[in-house]
């Protein structure tokens, strides 16, 4: 007899959608980001769109905002634990670093290029400077 592991069951998009947009206005509140950089991070290239998911985060999001979110979290998660005073964690963003990955600029320069795949790569240094993956 052969037994399946039990997982969790997947959350559907419409589940997700909600609480994902409210935590990322908190951050983008936190981070002190303009709606320009909001929506760049978002991948919303219509204000319309935005301001609708502003006024009403019961939405169901596309994927690719989903994974874009989970990203921002992920950014803002290991800050917190990487720089514990919290002005620090959300300042850190706008910094110049000279690290070879960010040349200089912030790491938000980097994030706002529009690519899911730079936000994953900050997730990812954030990730790296914290000793592990998790």
């Amino acid at each position: 007899m052969t037994t399946q592991p039990r997982t969790a069951p997947a959350r559907s998009r419409k589940e997700l959608s909600g609480p994902a947009l409210r935590t990322f206005f908190r951050i983008a509140d936190l981070w002190k980001l303009t709606p320009d950089d909001q929506m760049t991070l978002l991948g919303v290239t219509t204000r319309s769109t935005f301001y609708n998911w502003k006024r009403d985060t019961n939405t169901t999001l596309p994927k690719d905002t989903l994974e874009r979110i989970s990203y921002i979290v992920g950014i803002y998660k290991a800050l917190q634990i990487l720089l514990p005073k919290e002005e620090a964690a959300d300042e850190w963003i706008k910094r110049p670093n000279a690290s070879p990955l960010f040349g200089g600029t912030s790491a938000l320069s980097r994030m706002l290029s529009g690519q899911v795949a730079d936000l994953f790569v900050v997730r990812q240094y954030l990730d790296a400077q914290r000793g592990g993956w998790a």
